[in-house]
């Protein structure tokens, strides 16, 4: 009897791999990133009120850093609230002795760099945290010219954020980028808006900006890292008109 000859597998139903890739954007654009949380029952108040992202400050010298032992237990809240909310760990040029803070497993799905990290720096966090984590990078910009910065470092990050320069401060802080400096920006990677965003002020920014997420702290906190549920809710209810669905 002859051999039956193997049947080749097509193409399409191969196996694909199971190697962890960095969590995925929603579609429905422009996104909101609330920073800054220290309660884990205020995590999941604000998570369950539709925000996409909490940022959680791994930055000592803040007013809003959260001692690393505690970030579990209100990422978990966060995400018992909002499975489909992000966690984003914030930190400032973090050093060889803060990796073990960072990786994976402790909650958060995302790291954001806030510091003075080069983009060389940023490709070896990134070969250091592994696929699993997305890593997003923060651009103070201080003249139109800093925009320019987003080329080198897009190739090392899954996002960008933009925020305000201001003097040994490194976010919080409410200042802004004069929006005709961004209007001409299009970056390789997503980019979210930090600096001065709340209710009143989205209309104005989604009428000449289209960034793909939005960062709020200040702006609807009582004390630095206390949010105030009913400016975050009107927050929320301000992006709401301007959400559309973004292809994948």
């Amino acid at each position: 009897m002859s051999a039956v000859p193997p049947t080749s597998t097509p193409p399409s139903s191969a196996p694909q791999s199971s190697a962890p890739q960095p969590p995925a954007l929603p579609r429905q654009r422009p996104l909101l990133k609330v920073c800054g949380l220290r309660q884990p029952q205020q995590a999941a108040a604000v998570a369950a009120l539709g925000v996409d992202a909490l940022g959680v400050i791994g930055v000592r010298r803040s007013p809003r850093w959260l001692a690393p032992e505690e970030r579990p237990a209100l990422f978990a809240a966060m995400a018992q609230a909002a499975p489909a909310c992000l966690g984003v760990l914030v930190v400032a040029d973090p050093g060889e002795a803060e990796l073990a803070e960072l990786a994976a497993g402790q909650g958060h799905q995302v790291v954001q760099l806030h510091g003075d990290e080069s983009p060389e720096r940023c490709a070896e966090l990134r070969q250091c945290l592994g696929p699993g984590l997305g890593l997003w990078k923060a651009l103070r910009i201080r003249r139109p010219e800093d925009l320019l910065l987003a080329d080198a470092y897009a190739p090392h990050v899954d996002a960008l954020l933009l925020d305000a320069w201001v003097p040994d401060q490194l976010g919080g802080t409410g200042h802004r980028i004069p929006i005709e400096w961004l209007q001409a920006f299009h970056p390789q990677r997503p980019w979210w808006l930090a600096g001065g965003i709340s209710p009143e002020r989205v209309a104005p920014v989604l009428a000449s900006l289209r960034p793909d997420g939005l960062d709020a702290s200040s702006s609807v906190e009582r004390a630095p890292g206390d949010k105030d549920l009913e400016r975050v809710a009107a927050l929320v209810a301000a992006l709401r008109p301007f959400r559309q669905d973004q292809p994948s």
